[in-house]
């Protein structure tokens, strides 16, 4: 009995007794630190200032389309009226080649010649099978011309001075072919050799002796041998707002600056005005010559014309800025542009469009001198994007 009541008092709770006090574990230090650490960085990547997306900025211009004083410029290029890529009439290797880049030749001057003895060949052929026709034809005339007696004294028959005449209508064919496939062969031959069309200066040599050309190209030839352009023909066209087309008349002055020269100013005189607009650039091409000749002058050189209008007359202020080609995603007779205000952050615009030309469009309205834009991929940019400018121009 005494045992069981000891059992049991064993088994006993009490309730009076404390349980043993347990620290914090250092696995619940660790992760308080790491919920910590993880809502700061969250706090920071939304609240701390970050730089935005990098860009090219440009800054629009005012246009200057009406010169001082009443005067009207237009951008362009130095052109050739004769230009010509000299390439032979048929597939070919280049056995010889003698011009250089900048050399001058003359008109007729041999440029350049084809491997030529595949034609010198067939010329020879044609030249014997000729022989062989003019000595057929020379042995069938005399026959003919017995055969043609007998008939007409009745000694030979209708059919048989018809036969005799066959042959010899037969031979006198033959030499007319043979003498056609001659002349022929002597046009190949003489292809063969590449002339000057007129005097010029080379400003392309774009093959080199050993390789195969032809006319139109085809797999691994080339389509042109050199380059020559007619110095004396050069001209300058620009493209003219077609707002102000009616101040331009062929026989009037105007004045050439070329973009190599800022400080030379050539006299010229309008041409011709061409009687055509481009409907996507809203302009008119016009064609100025050139009255002083001079070596610094090039094809392609870019350059400004201004035209001499009636300076009593007044003229309204252009409308619209000139803007970078690469600032506007162009949507026909509208564009896109992203606008970057004092807080660099893009505001997305759709403006009116009017010139254009291969260096600046003219945006009509919506954009004011000054203001900045975006040059370049605009494929990645949206409206309120904030950005950090790369460089401005």
């Amino acid at each position: 009995m005494t045992d069981a009541k000891a059992t049991l008092d064993s088994l006993r709770i009490d309730r009076n007794r404390k349980a043993p006090s347990r620290g914090i574990g250092p696995w619940i230090i660790v992760l308080a630190l790491v919920l910590l650490f993880s809502g700061a960085g969250a706090a920071a990547y939304v609240w701390w200032p970050r730089p935005g997306l990098a860009v090219h900025a440009a800054t629009a211009e005012a246009r200057g389309d009406i010169a001082a004083g009443g005067g009207l410029d237009a951008t362009g290029y130095v052109v050739a009226r004769r230009l010509a890529t000299l390439a032979p009439k048929f597939l070919g290797k280049l056995a010889e080649l003698n011009v250089e880049e900048g050399q001058r030749v003359s008109a007729g001057e041999v440029v350049a010649r084809l491997d030529d003895t595949t034609f010198t060949a067939a010329l020879r052929q044609a030249e014997a099978q000729r022989s062989q026709a003019r000595t057929a034809f020379a042995d069938a005339a005399p026959i003919f011309a017995r055969y043609q007696r007998l008939h007409q004294q009745g000694a030979i028959s209708t059919d048989a001075y018809e036969n005799q005449r066959a042959l010899y209508d037969g031979a006198r064919e033959a030499v007319s072919v043979a003498e056609a496939n001659v002349n022929m062969a002597q046009t190949n031959l003489a292809d063969t050799v590449i002339r000057a069309p007129y005097a010029g200066v080379i400003t392309n040599k774009a093959a080199q002796v050993g390789e195969i050309v032809a006319p139109g190209g085809s797999s691994g030839s080339k389509t042109g041998i050199a380059t020559i352009v007619d110095m004396d023909t050069l001209e300058v066209e620009v493209d003219v707002s077609e707002n102000y087309i009616d101040r331009v008349h062929a026989g009037g002055p105007a004045t050439i600056v070329l973009d190599a020269y800022s400080d030379w100013e050539i006299p010229a005189s309008v041409i011709a005005v061409i009687p055509t607009a481009d409907r996507s650039k809203g302009t008119v091409k016009v064609r100025v010559a050139i009255k002083a000749k001079d070596p610094r002058i090039l094809p392609d050189m870019g350059a400004r014309v201004t035209f001499a209008t009636d300076a009593n007359v007044s003229h309204a202020a252009p409308k619209g800025v000139l803007v970078p080609r690469e600032a506007v995603k162009d949507n026909g007779r509208t564009g896109t542009v992203f606008i970057i205000s004092n807080d660099d952050r893009l505001e997305k615009r759709e403006v009116p469009l009017g010139t254009r030309t291969q260096q600046s469009v003219t945006v009509t309205s919506g954009v004011a001198p000054g203001e900045r834009l975006v040059t370049g991929d605009l494929a990645p940019l949206q409206d309120g994007m904030k950005v950090s400018i790369a460089d401005a121009v």
